[in-house]
Order: C-alpha cells, then sequence, then structure tokens
C-alpha cells in the first residue's frame, strides 16, 4: 500500500463554494430569504476546530469521478478502465482543512449571491435568492491511502492532476457544468504504508 498527499491551489478565478446542508432553526416568522441571509455562512463544512474543509468524501468523488472522466485503459486486461480500480482501491483519509496564509473559517468567507431554482432541480420552474459562502483563493493537501498496486505512481499523478482541471470541488464546479472549484496540484508527497 500506498499513501499519497496531494497539495493543491485554486486556479485563479475559479473560488471553492460551499453548500452544505445545515440543521439552524428557523427564527419566529422568519421568512425563507430573512433565514438564508442569516445562515449562509452555515452552509460551510467545518473541522472540530471551526476551519472550512474540503469533505473526504468530496475528495473521493472527485477522483473517481476523474478516472470515469478520463477512461484510460488498463494493459493487459482486455479494455476495463482504471475507473473500478479507484473506486475500490483509493481511501480519502479525511477532511482537508483549507487555508490562504491562515487556516480559513466560516468568517472569512464572501456571499455570493444567485438566483436558484426553488427546488433545486434545473429548469423546474420558480427561482428564488439563494446565498453560499465562497472562497476566492486557497490551499489544501488531499491524503489518500492507495491499497490496490495496479493503481501505479504514474497513473495516480495523472488521475489527480485531471480531477483538478475536469471535476473540481464544492458547489458549480467544473464537472456539473460551472467554474468553481477547479484546482492544480502543486505537489505530491509519496510513502509506503505499512499497518
Amino acid at each position: 500500500m500506498k499513501r499519497v498527499l496531494v497539495h493543491i491551489e485554486n486556479i485563479p478565478g475559479s473560488p471553492y463554494s460551499q453548500s452544505a446542508k445545515h440543521d439552524s432553526e428557523m427564527l419566529d416568522r422568519e421568512s425563507h430569504d430573512d433565514y438564508d441571509e442569516r445562515t449562509w455562512r452555515k452552509k460551510c463544512t467545518v473541522t472540530t476546530d471551526g476551519q472550512v474543509s474540503v469533505p473526504a468524501m468530496a475528495q473521493k468523488q472527485c477522483l473517481d469521478t476523474a478516472a470515469q472522466k478520463l477512461g484510460l485503459k488498463v494493459q493487459g486486461r482486455r479494455g476495463a478502465t482504471y475507473k473500478n480500480f479507484f473506486t475500490s482501491g483509493v481511501i480519502a483519509e479525511a477532511d482537508a482543512p483549507i487555508a490562504n496564509g491562515k487556516a480559513l473559517k466560516p468568517a472569512d468567507a464572501e456571499k455570493v449571491t444567485i438566483q436558484a431554482n426553488a427546488d433545486g432541480v434545473r429548469g423546474s420552474g420558480k427561482r428564488v435568492t439563494r446565498r453560499f459562502p465562497s472562497f476566492p483563493k486557497y490551499h489544501t493537501t488531499f491524503a489518500y491511502l492507495i491499497t490496490d498496486d495496479i493503481i501505479t505512481k504514474e497513473i495516480f499523478e495523472t488521475h489527480a492532476r485531471a480531477m483538478g482541471l475536469v471535476v473540481g470541488i464544492g458547489r458549480f464546479r467544473a464537472e456539473k457544468g460551472g467554474t468553481n472549484g477547479r484546482f492544480r496540484v502543486t505537489k505530491f508527497e509519496w510513502e509506503d504504508f505499512k499497518l
């Protein structure tokens, strides 16, 4: 098994915007619009000490989707691609806190206001104002554990570079036709992992 740290930074003009579900109570007689205005920072995913982070499952799904989109063939496997090997053979170890010279907290977010479909389904009808937290500049480190030796260092790095360009992370990311969440890999750090 191998462990790899993937150091990333956002591509300029492609912020990281989150839209996590939260369970903040509505105040008495508060409108939905007032509630959204009051709680937009609660849409951040945070660590136990309050730092904004990229969820481990978002990191995992980003890499798995890159493997699906690239569709690179595994030599000697009769047309099989790496997709299933990434799905079953790579684990994202933990949420990845983001920073920009300092730990970024929800209070550091910029507010982005958009007109969104009321039910969240594109083209379904009524549109409403929604606000989301956005971080225009950040860096972080994703930690992956590779349990399948068919995923070589070269193959992993190819997919990791692609995930930042064609998939992205967060709300309105590239995978969904958006412009947010794109990033570049700045460094890989590899180590053998022993149980």
